[in-house]
């Protein structure tokens, strides 16, 4: 599905020589809206390029970019993230960026690294996060539960206090949802000095790291802290902020990306905090670091490189472009772009850069991205997981598969 076919790209030029050119990324309404500001602020500045936007849900993004790509139908500009850079860039779909006008000197090497491989820079990032811990307070405060240091607790902590919060929550709120994903399989195995993928491109984490993941996730459904196995199977269908358990003020709790805490906190209608992951303090090793939000890259086969090239660079070096989308796809990577919009930052924006900055000297190694067929790896969770929740497998089974089928994937 991810070759390329012979065809051009997505862009075109109309009779009068204005370049169309097509941009798509993930996410809701609100990140709609405010990317079509980008869009039309930079319309205004460049007359003979117009930009068509196109947007889904993060689940369906990654299914119809593969389709797209391998009709030759794919937008100029291409939002990755996570392993899709270095998939599509092994396989010709993403031009590489030397080739075009597009300035990367006020952008971190840690964070270009992560659009970089195999010595090729395929993309740029939008802005910088890291997995974290959402907290609503006045869950807490309900629950009469004292909300946890995030500098100092642990696993421990954490299932002690999430067992705690079932036994004093109202039917239909719960203390989060179920918490299996890959990016915090990540963490917890970092913090055990291991990852989910060594850096040759094998599989890393452990059956006994799994296994023990298990048997805490399957204690939090059984104590209540997370919901039942058929509520979960219907909540990972529904990944906008808005319809998560926290989005709509029932949860306590909730593993995410820092840059999703506007989101959630106006989906919430309350205010929300973030605090580090447990088990930071006293680990092998931090299993937290800080990542490219977003990639912006170019489709290879677009017929207009220097054009695409040009709203990319408008994107993420523009001051313009960062008063719009603001902290919304992590806090701007440009360093200029970040001190320029400091002072229009609402209280979630600040709360992330203040967060960003608080875990930057604390965060541990860059993150291992995975070869390519890593992308199937979070699809291989969720049937694994599922397999747990309804009681068909037991954790140690389940390790054993999930470690099977993920070798299996990178290997193709």
């Amino acid at each position: 599905m991810l070759a390329v076919s012979a065809c051009g790209g997505g862009s075109s030029e109309s009779d009068d020589g204005t370049v169309e050119l097509r941009f798509g990324w993930w996410g809701n309404n609100d990140r709609a809206d405010a990317t079509q500001k980008v869009i039309d602020t930079f319309q205004a500045k460049n007359p003979g390029i117009t930009v068509k936007g196109s947007y889904t849900d993060f689940n369906s993004y990654f299914d119809r970019l593969a389709t797209e790509v391998a009709a030759g139908r794919a937008p100029d500009v291409i939002t990755l993230g996570g392993a899709y850079p270095r998939e599509y860039g092994d396989r010709g779909a993403l031009l590489d960026l030397s080739k075009v006008n597009l300035k990367m000197d006020k952008i971190g090497a840690a964070a270009l690294d992560n659009g970089k491989f195999g010595g090729v820079q395929y993309g740029v990032p939008s802005g910088v996060n890291t997995i974290a811990t959402v907290i609503n307070p006045a869950v807490f405060e309900k629950a009469g539960v004292e909300v946890p240091d995030g500098d100092t607790w642990t696993w421990d902590d954490f299932e002690r206090i999430t067992k705690e919060l079932a036994g004093k929550l109202p039917k239909g709120t719960f203390a989060l949802a179920d918490p299996t994903r890959t990016d915090m399989l990540d963490a917890y195995s970092r913090q055990r000095g291991e990852a989910l993928y060594t850096a040759d491109g094998k599989v890393a984490i452990s059956a006994k790291t799994l296994v023990d993941w298990w048997t805490m996730t399957l204690e939090l459904r059984d104590a209540g802290a997370t919901p039942p196995a058929s509520q979960t199977a219907e909540l990972i269908t529904q990944p906008a902020p808005e319809q998560s358990l926290m989005g709509r003020g029932l949860a306590a709790v909730q593993f995410d990306w820092s840059n999703q805490l506007t989101a959630l906190t106006k989906a919430a209608g309350a205010p929300l905090k973030l605090i580090r992951v447990p088990g930071e303090t006293g680990a092998t090793q931090p299993g937290m670091w800080l990542q490219a939000s977003q990639i912006y890259s170019i489709n290879a086969r677009s017929e207009h490189p220097e054009e695409a090239a040009k709203f990319v660079d408008f994107l993420v070096n523009s001051a313009d472009a960062g008063k719009i989308i603001l902290a919304d796809r992590g806090i701007p990577a440009n360093s200029d772009v970040r001190e320029g919009i400091a002072s229009v930052l609402g209280e979630e924006e600040k709360a992330q850069a203040e967060f960003i900055d608080d875990l930057t000297p604390k965060a541990g190694p860059p993150l291992v991205i995975g070869p390519a067929g890593s992308t199937d790896t979070p699809k291989i969770l969720d049937r694994v997981n599922a397999e747990v929740l309804f009681d068909r497998q037991k954790p140690a089974e389940a390790a054993a598969d999930f470690i099977q089928q993920v070798g299996t994937a990178i290997q193709q």
